[in-house]
């Protein structure tokens, strides 16, 4: 069983807003006398969550708050959420870089961080004192990080200019160096916060594979990043933060579409707003629109070269003997690429006054992109009774499903490609 190495009780973490040191004589003399006579900081019971999307109204905020999960020895750990979800002040307290307000937080072993482009590095230092100074920070002795010393500058490719002060580095030389850095001096519990983007495709795809070789030697990697197809790659475990607190801690394909949903939250409850409606009768409605595939059973994301399903409830005010029902798909930039209708069983569909189910199952090779989603009801003579243009957006992902062939959608061939079929209820 593997053993504890992180292990976070009720961590928070608070930041009053404004400019440093605008807090008044009367704020301070009231926190040092609550200390002194053994309370509670008085101003850590004021403050809101940290919802950058809304203004506030105290000058208090939450970063993190509330923060409880362990992990294990050898773990692979995803973090993600949307910006301003409190990763980078979770990692930064991790790294020892901050304190934290309340809580307390345990960590058995050495670690290495690499939370932005040069951590750690002096500037007017070259790159080879920069080794060698990361791995004094570190603990380690002059004769171990020696023995380093070729596998970090051969990885990072900057050999060329390792006795160059890294101020005159570019971010990507920045980058390569102190990953390399921070991977090759041994550490038990690596922590990798976004700053891989910095660097181009070649390298991140030698990052991830040094760091899968890193969690292959039973150490820990805490990894944050907005690229969902890395995170799948890498990880077997993912914590979605949001607002400063956890939300979801599972499984990385349960967590990414938790992510991903919350990105789109109308489509979790398939409210169909008014806007959506272009065309509408007023006796027919189409409702409860979601879509479904084997990674994602309810969510607006899909991975690439998944075929996905698109389910519908349409309510019918009346009764009809020739319903057609159809789903289109358009690029970004209004393209269609594909148009399919339903004849159930070769013939116009009959339908009777209540609600029918209706599931399209599409075999997906769109490329990895943003796409639009419209659905329609119509009878035979081509009037409208519903209409719904672009009422769900579509994100097919850069991941690869592991049973796929990674077969690619070729635009040149134009819409209607894509194979479908219809199943009514």
């Amino acid at each position: 069983m593997n053993s504890k190495v992180i292990e976070i009780n009720n961590l928070g973490k608070q930041y009053r807003l404004g400019q440093v040191g605008t807090s008044t004589l009367s704020d301070d003399f009231k926190r040092w006398l609550y200390k002194v006579r053994g309370k509670e900081d008085p101003f850590l019971k004021v403050g809101e969550t940290n919802d950058r999307t809304q203004k506030g109204n105290s000058e208090y905020v939450w970063a993190l708050r509330d923060i409880n999960f362990s992990i294990n020895k050898g773990e692979v750990v995803g973090i993600i959420g949307k910006n301003g979800a409190g990763k980078s002040t979770l990692l930064k307290i991790l790294s020892r870089t901050t304190s934290p307000t309340t809580g307390e937080y345990k960590i058995k072993g050495r670690v290495a961080s690499l939370l932005e482009v040069g951590t750690g590095f002096h500037p007017d230092l070259s790159g080879r004192e920069n080794v060698f100074l990361n791995g004094a920070i570190m603990g380690m002795s002059k004769t171990e990080i020696k023995k380093q010393f070729d596998a970090i500058v051969d990885f990072s490719g900057v050999e060329r200019y390792i006795d160059t002060p890294v101020k005159r580095y570019s971010s990507g030389m920045y980058v390569r160096l102190a990953f390399a850095v921070a991977a090759h001096l041994e550490p038990e519990i690596l922590i990798v916060d976004e700053v891989l983007a910095v660097g181009d495709q070649e390298f991140q795809d030698k990052c991830l594979g040094k760091m899968k070789s890193v969690s292959g030697e039973g150490r820990t990697v805490l990894f944050v990043s907005h690229n969902m197809a890395a995170v799948k790659s890498l990880c077997k475990r993912c914590v979605v933060m949001r607002n400063g607190q956890v939300t979801f801690d599972g499984s990385v394909s349960d967590g990414i579409s938790k992510y991903l949903e919350a990105l789109n939250p109308s489509l979790n409850n398939g409210t169909i707003e008014a806007h959506h409606r272009t065309i509408n009768s007023g006796n027919v409605f189409i409702k409860n629109i979601k879509i479904e595939n084997q990674e994602f059973l309810t969510g607006n994301s899909i991975y690439f070269n998944n075929s996905i399903s698109i389910l519908m409830e349409i309510d019918f005010l009346n009764d009809f003997n020739d319903i057609i029902i159809d789903a289109r798909i358009n690029s970004n930039d209004g393209v269609e690429l594909f148009h399919s209708m339903t004849l159930y069983d070769n013939d116009l569909i009959k339908v009777s006054k209540g609600v029918l189910q209706t599931k399209v199952n599409i075999e997906n090779k769109l490329q990895p992109g943003k796409y639009f989603v419209s659905l329609g009801v119509h009878l035979s003579n081509g009037a409208t009774l519903d209409y719904l243009e672009n009422v769900l957006e579509l994100n097919v992902l850069n991941v690869t499903n592991t049973n796929s062939k990674g077969l690619v959608y070729d635009f040149k061939l134009g819409y209607g490609r894509l194979n479908a079929t219809w199943q009514i209820n």
